[in-house]
């Protein structure tokens, strides 16, 4: 064994050995950052589909988030619930992760509500009088001449408009693998780095170990140790998540990664999931988001998804 690979294997040993003191340490939950997607000039997505409730996303983001705020609060008086905001403001997206990291949260909760593509229609209202033109041409040669003639019709008068998604549901993001360029910044800014080096932290059995570039393979798969424990948690809750939703009998649309990459999601130093509750532009599921009732199922099955989470991480740790 050369010696680049001797350090290479003594370095991974050891990083996998603190790893599995930071995941004992790391079992409990202490904080959950609840943010509330989208605000004040930012409207995210709206209701824009002929007879809809015309709802802004920003606000239904904001009703929910302050009820699973209070209700996480009342089932966990002993956790931290920290919302990134309470009132209608802008956040942009580097500040809500912002928030979350200096807060040291063990769970980033986004809420959103989601928007699907629609088709537009039109609709016959009525006649209106149409100004049309008839050209016409008299002579040849140089002498031809042009003539316009003004003449008036009746024709149809439409109104276009969207019409209504058909999919409903909620689903639930995570972070894709293949993106974790955010997340391991936020990884490496915990300890204390810039995002090209990552320490290990000094023990008596590490004194000597040198810092390990970030840019280089070795430095990305220590990283990557650290990414694969957010991604893995962060992937049971959403898991946990969905399976509630399950259980309202409303549409439970799975976990899946968004492939373009989600933000907040990767520059988040925790486990973090996105939950899109609902489509604005379905009918259904824009009352249901905007109801009191609907609300409340939502802020409850996150809950208690949480709660479940929470029992097996305790049960992990002992």
């Amino acid at each position: 064994m050369n010696h680049s690979l001797k350090l290479f294997s003594t370095i991974i040993a050891i990083i996998l050995f603190q790893f599995s003191a930071f995941a004992q340490n790391n079992n409990q939950l202490k904080t959950i950052i609840v943010d509330a997607g989208h605000g004040g000039e930012d409207y995210g997505a709206t209701g824009d589909y002929s007879q809809s409730l015309r709802s802004k996303e920003k606000d239904i983001t904001l009703a929910i988030s302050l009820k699973l705020v209070a209700i996480l609060k009342e089932k966990f008086p002993e956790l931290n619930i920290v919302p990134t905001r309470t009132t209608d403001i802008y956040q942009s997206v580097t500040e809500k992760a912002k928030i979350a990291n200096e807060n040291k949260g063990d769970l980033f909760l986004c809420i959103h509500a989601d928007y699907g593509p629609t088709q537009s229609e039109r609709k016959q209202v009525g006649t209106e009088t149409v100004k049309r033109y008839k050209v016409s041409y008299t002579g040849t040669g140089k002498k031809r001449k042009k003539t316009t003639t003004v003449y008036y019709v009746d024709a149809p008068k439409y109104v276009y408009y969207k019409k209504p998604l058909l999919r409903n549901g909620t689903s639930v993001w995570i972070f894709a693998a293949h993106k974790t360029s955010e997340k391991l910044k936020a990884i490496m800014l915990e300890t204390g780095q810039n995002e090209s080096e990552f320490q290990i932290e000094s023990t008596s059995d590490t004194a000597n170990v040198e810092q390990i570039n970030f840019n280089t393979p070795e430095g990305k798969s220590i990283a990557q140790v650290y990414a694969k424990r957010y991604q893995e948690k962060s992937e049971l809750l959403a898991r946990l998540v969905n399976t509630e939703v399950e259980k309202t009998n409303r549409p439970a649309l799975g976990v899946n990664q968004r492939q373009i990459g989600i933000w907040v999601l990767q520059a988040t130093k925790m486990p973090s999931i996105l939950i899109e509750t609902g489509f604005i532009n379905n009918p259904e599921d824009e009352v249901y988001l905007n109801s009191e009732s609907g609300q409340t199922e939502l802020a409850n099955s996150i809950t208690q998804a949480v709660l479940n989470y929470k029992e097996l991480l305790e049960k992990k740790a002992n």
